[in-house]
């Protein structure tokens, strides 16, 4: 997308800070031991996708008790708050829900205990290891100030809970379940997420790109099983698989253009079951990347053209060629933050903040089904997800010097500084609201 500098200098004057920052700060602040206190007890007691009732309904009664008119099990388990307060834009604010199946090893007082089943039928530990009860316990932080502060702020505000995000499924559900046709259709979508990498209380932001397509892609290599002896009477599917696996990166390294940022790559490799057995199959489980549509097309079509044509050269029979299953439902686009928004977002953080608390960060190759609220009116609806860091300042330092590495996002040993994380991403919500909704 191109930006002429005219567009970008012309919405910069409009965005202008419509409280002092002192003001903010302080009342943020004075909330902060409430908001950990929520914090502890979501970190505690963390839901699987799809799973989060208790987690919904204990913030969607705190969303009614601030006046809120709130609609439980959107999309399953979302919820929807709405306040109205005057002409003006409609802002949503989006916080994300769900936990994973990881078994917390942090050593926090109020570590995860939690046991649950995921969908898949697995007995396992739970924790919110991507730092999801500090998005929703700024959304209410964030909630708590504009509903106090209505003077403030004019327009339609919708604040959502989304399950779900980590398995990629929890955006579409509440689309298809009417969230742009039963409650107001946003002008901008707003959400911040914790970063690993970052010392706690930075705020990082990209301008257009920020996160990728991700598509999972499934590759069953069939062949002609027998004896480890006499390999000549088989059609091995191992080393058909090994050859496909090999040739899927000149799709990356020969067919993309260098400067098109994309990703192969095949995370589980299973055949067999003994050492002088060749088996009949093979199963390759892949992770595909990109940011834009062509980009992303190109490289489906690209691995089932490879896994074809590398059967083909193998000999293989018609009736055995591979299996090639492109999972589309578990498809999350990439995620765009709109230049003419971010930009002046931007300044609006850097006089808040300081210079040297925001950075402008480089688009990475995670995938967020927050893409989809843009993605569902792209020539209407612009949308913004920033970085808060969260890192604790000793711990940046001390691994700064040595070159030891931190624990990352989904690790069961990240432990981000909560105060700061909260406090920060609150307050850069709150920012960014109040000057999109200023009167």
């Amino acid at each position: 997308m191109k930006l002429k500098l005219g567009a970008v200098a012309a919405v910069a004057i409009l965005f202008t800070s419509p409280v002092k920052a002192d003001e903010l700060r302080d009342a943020v602040e004075a909330d902060l031991p409430s908001l950990m206190e929520i914090y502890k007890d979501l970190h505690s007691n963390p839901e699987l996708s799809f799973q989060e009732v208790r987690t919904a309904k204990k913030l969607a009664d705190e969303a009614r008790r601030l006046g809120f008119e709130v609609t439980e099990k959107i999309g399953r388990t979302g919820v929807v708050a709405v306040m109205k307060n005057g002409p003006g834009p409609v802002v949503m604010i989006r916080a994300d829900m769900d936990a994973l199946p990881v078994i917390e090893q942090t050593g926090l007082p109020y570590a995860s205990k939690v046991i649950a089943t995921t969908q898949d039928g697995i007995e396992t530990g739970v924790m919110h290891a991507c730092g999801h009860d500090t998005h929703m316990t700024g959304w209410v932080g964030s909630a708590r100030y504009l509903s106090a502060n209505k003077d403030k702020w004019s327009g339609t505000l919708v604040m959502i809970l989304q399950p779900a995000e980590e398995i990629g499924s929890g955006a579409r559900e509440m689309l298809n379940d009417g969230l742009f046709t039963r409650f107001p259709k946003p002008d901008y979508v707003l959400a911040f997420h914790d970063a690993a990498g970052v010392k706690a209380g930075m705020v990082g932001y990209a301008s257009g790109f920020a996160l990728a397509n991700v598509d999972s892609v499934d590759i069953t290599v069939r062949g002609v099983g027998g004896h480890g002896a006499y390999p000549h009477t088989t059609k091995d599917p191992i080393v058909l698989a090994s050859r496909i696996v090999t040739s899927l990166q000149t799709l990356v390294s020969r067919e993309i253009n260098p400067q098109d940022p994309a990703v192969i790559t095949v995370g589980s490799f299973h055949a067999g079951s003994k050492h002088n057995i060749i088996s009949d199959e093979a199963k390759l489980l892949l992770t595909v990347r990109s940011y834009s549509d062509e980009t992303r097309a190109a490289l489906i079509a690209g691995i089932k053209r490879i896994a074809k044509g590398e059967a083909i050269a193998a000999g293989m029979p018609e009736d055995r060629m591979p299996i090639v299953n492109h999972r589309e439902d578990e498809y999350t686009p990439a995620t765009f933050n709109n230049p003419e928004l971010a930009e002046p977002l931007s300044v609006i953080f850097k006089k808040r903040f300081g210079e040297n608390r925001v950075i402008k960060s480089q688009p990475v190759m995670g995938g967020e089904d927050f893409s989809r609220y843009r993605r569902e009116d792209p020539d209407n609806i612009k949308s913004m997800i920033f970085w808060v860091g969260g890192v604790p300042h000793d711990e940046y330092e001390k691994a700064q010097k040595s070159g030891s590495k931190l624990p990352s996002l989904h690790s069961p040993f990240w432990a981000p500084d909560a105060e700061k994380v909260i406090a920060t991403g609150t307050e850069a919500v709150l920012a960014a609201t109040l000057d999109l909704m200023k009167k």
